[in-house]
């Protein structure tokens, strides 16, 4: 179901793959206390990704957080202990093999490799997925979430892994519903309403094809705001709608996940 997300305040703008131009930053409030310290982890065919669970003791969810095309830098690894505080195992894959493009020109260049060769993508979200259910502590339930070109990933990995629950921040979106059908757990997507590459008319379609398919889902697009605009080192930042996003965020994987 789509909801149309309208506020007061400054706009955020920013672009993508033809555009993707700052890298995103944790919520001002990102702290790893309520997080143990992260670490690398090896997995599947020679993967890696930088593991992060929370501090007490219990079952936890998985999370398997997929980074923007900048790379699993800094920034991704403060998302990852921003959502293990909140009760999740969070493993984020690096795609890019430890590789972080240091201009948009080189992101762009790493993300078209992964897409050329969708398949080892794949294979490496769904052994992060393997590796997050032998966790000693794992409650049983599983999910996915990213932005930008995550976000597309994030889209990938439901076309091919049971998961519980699907997070996708403006990414590449499948609107065939003959090839969503395998999908039967909630999804999801927050968009902008100026984004010039992942349109309005495809969110729309998005939307239309799980609502067809009897898939629950939360579709929220914001108003005045383009792509990537969960982006907080923007020079257009707005704080309000990007913590709007993430509660939202917090409060559906809490619904669909603890």
């Amino acid at each position: 179901m789509k909801r149309i997300m309208s506020f007061i305040g400054t706009f955020l703008i920013a672009a993508f793959f033809v555009g993707c131009q700052q890298q995103t930053v944790a919520p001002e409030d990102a702290m790893e206390e309520g997080s143990k310290v992260g670490e690398w982890v090896s997995y599947g065919d020679n993967f890696r990704g930088y593991f992060v669970e929370p501090m007490d003791e219990g079952e936890h969810p998985g999370v398997v957080m997929i980074h923007e095309w900048w790379g699993l830098n800094e920034n991704i690894k403060n998302m990852a202990h921003e959502l293990a505080e909140e009760g999740y195992n969070v493993l984020a894959v690096d795609l890019y093999d430890g590789r972080v493009a240091s201009g948009p020109e080189e992101a762009g260049t790493f993300a078209t490799e992964v897409r050329e060769n969708p398949e080892r993508a794949i294979e490496h979200m769904k052994a992060a997925a393997e590796f997050l259910k032998e966790q000693d502590n794992f409650n049983g339930k599983i999910g996915s979430m990213g932005w930008c070109f995550g976000g597309g990933m994030s889209m990938q990995l439901a076309l091919n892994e049971p998961l519980d629950a699907t997070v996708i921040y403006y990414g590449n979106l499948e609107t065939d519903p003959e090839k969503l059908q395998s999908i039967d757990w909630p999804v999801l997507g927050v968009f902008g309403e100026e984004d010039t590459s992942i349109t309005v008319d495809s969110v729309n379609a998005f939307d239309a094809a799980l609502d067809q398919l009897g898939i629950d889902n939360e579709i929220y697009i914001y108003e005045g705001v383009g792509h990537a605009f969960a982006n907080p080192s923007n020079a257009g930042h707005d704080p309000e709608k990007t913590a709007d996003a993430w509660s939202k965020t917090v409060d559906f994987l809490a619904r669909t996940l603890q």
